[in-house]
């Protein structure tokens, strides 16, 4: 009988795997973050709706003056978020390439597998037909 199929590279795909998960996680925490940032934004977006309703209804000096020293809050809290959205889509638009590179070649070794798999699997087929034909030549 034929050997086990054995492929050589499998440790190095197993590896491919293991960075490939790690690389899916990092990408994960990175899309977190936008998310996060994203959320944040939103509140921001509801607090500016609630003062302006707010401040519709204000009359005093000091109503006013502190309605709008908090728009001047917002807008600060605004531009922050922003930035760290537009760092954290850089971040994660890295983390996505490395992610593609990494599938790139875990693909690749993958195809190889499915190849020298097939290769083995004919081998033994074309194997034991030869031997039941000898088998069969035998007997007569």
């Amino acid at each position: 009988m034929a050997k086990k199929f054995k492929f050589e590279l499998q440790d190095i795909l197993d590896f491919r795997n293991f960075e490939k998960e790690g690389a899916e996680g990092e990408l994960a925490k990175a899309l977190a973050v936008e998310n996060e940032i994203n959320n944040n934004l939103k509140i921001i977006a509801a607090q500016f709706l609630a003062l302006k309703q707010k401040k519709d209804k204000m009359s005093s000096i000091e109503e006013l003056s502190a309605a709008s020293t908090h728009k001047k809050f917002l807008e600060y809290q605004k531009e922050e978020l922003l930035k760290q959205l537009a760092q954290a889509q850089i971040v994660t638009e890295e983390k996505r390439a490395v992610l593609a590179e990494i599938m790139k070649k875990t693909t690749a070794l993958e195809k190889l597998k499915e190849k020298e798999t097939a290769a083995y699997k004919e081998a033994v087929d074309k194997e034991e037909a030869d031997l039941i034909d000898d088998l069969a030549n035998r007997r007569v």
